[in-house]
């Protein structure tokens, strides 16, 4: 029974669809929150003014200076990313879920939804990384550099090597496997719950996926502020020439000269379109999943 469980590819390509189409749906959102996280460094000169004073100021001063393309700035790199990211972690969740639960017939489901959903959110993002720095630079910069997917891949590689591509892995795992073990956990408790009152509905999967929401997006948030600045670094070193700006050392670092220059509200910038955004990602997955699942 946990072979054949494990050998199913439907979570696969479910999990995989229905995350390129909550991520095309939300995707502005995303570029708000990349901008508001990495404004405000004191010591790069061109991220150390507040250019942005909350989402909605980002929205409008994006929209009138870059138009709809500045908001969709790196969605082929965020495309890419959830067909792999997506794929592989929605659908590793629901398949060692099924094995564990087969093999150990145990009845602490809570146990086994947040070890499977850390695991699987971990995995998935270190495997995905090198699309999420792309991503994150790609956002940041604009329209300011029009660049391609494969160049802006092409360029890390080239000045900053494998090294490059996977700048900022370790709080980019330890992200993924907080929100997939706040996240899934809390939709699949949620969902179970109303069922008594809802059913197996849409009404059922969009509260699920609402509260599921907020505890991953106040979860997680810290530890994104610190993976989108460590991702939009970049460690070139041309003729000698020292960058100007502050290179952080890791995590810890960036942590520490974060709260320190700017205080501790600083590593929940971008709060609010993280919120805004999850609550609709995650209420088009998982009415798209569990449509996918019908059919």
């Amino acid at each position: 029974m946990g072979e054949k469980n494990w050998k199913d590819w439907r979570p696969f390509v479910y999990g995989g669809l229905a995350s390129i189409i909550a991520e095309l749906c939300t995707f502005p959102l995303d570029t708000t929150k990349t901008r508001l996280q990495v404004q405000g460094q004191k010591y790069d000169e061109k991220l150390a003014r507040l250019k942005y004073s909350g989402m909605i100021d980002a929205l409008m001063q994006i929209s009138k200076q870059e138009g709809v393309k500045g908001l969709y700035s790196g969605i082929s790199s965020a495309i890419l990313r959830q067909a792999t990211y997506g794929t592989i972690k929605f659908g590793t969740y629901y398949s060692l879920k099924k094995v564990a639960i087969d093999t150990w017939a145990t009845g602490d489901l809570v146990t086994i939804n947040i070890v499977c959903a850390a695991l699987a959110g971990a995995i998935s993002s270190a495997i995905a990384n090198p699309t999420d720095v792309v991503k994150v630079r790609m956002q940041v910069t604009g329209n300011e550099i029009n660049t391609s997917l494969f160049t802006c891949f092409q360029d890390v590689y080239k000045y900053e090597g494998v090294r490059g591509l996977w700048r900022g892995v370790g709080p980019t795992a330890q992200r993924a496997a907080v929100i997939a073990a706040v996240e899934l956990p809390i939709y699949d408790y949620t969902k179970i719950k109303c069922m008594n009152l809802l059913g197996n509905s849409v009404s059922n999967h969009f509260v699920s996926s609402f509260v599921a929401s907020m505890g991953s997006a106040v979860a997680s948030t810290p530890i994104d502020v610190i993976r989108t600045r460590l991702m939009n670094q970049k460690r070139v070193r041309i003729a000698n020439k020292k960058s100007s700006s502050y290179i952080y050392s890791g995590s810890i670092d960036c942590l520490v000269q974060t709260i320190k220059n700017e205080g501790v509200l600083a590593l929940y910038k971008g709060f609010i379109p993280t919120w805004f955004r999850m609550g609709p990602w995650n209420i088009i997955f998982f009415i798209t999943y569990e449509q996918l699942k019908q059919l």
